[in-house]
């Protein structure tokens, strides 16, 4: 007989935003200490586009879920 019980998975999402704001700074230092301002800059509004693009993709899909009657 098998007595052991399975517990939950613990939440690392709190951490996996953590851990994407420090590996984005440190990339961020990175390239501007190699290339310059301009080329982080334009690094992190390129991210910053890719991030609210994702926001939109994720209410157009929700929205195609729900016309379809599935439930995201």
């Amino acid at each position: 007989m098998n007595d052991h019980h399975t517990g939950t998975a613990p939440n690392y999402t709190k951490a996996c935003i953590v851990m994407f704001g420090v590996n984005i700074t440190w990339i961020l230092v990175a390239i501007w200490a190699i290339w310059g301002l301009i080329a982080a800059m334009l690094l992190a509004l390129g991210v910053n586009h890719l991030i609210e693009r994702g926001k939109v993709w994720a209410a157009e899909r929700q929205a195609a879920s729900i016309r379809r009657g599935k439930p995201l």
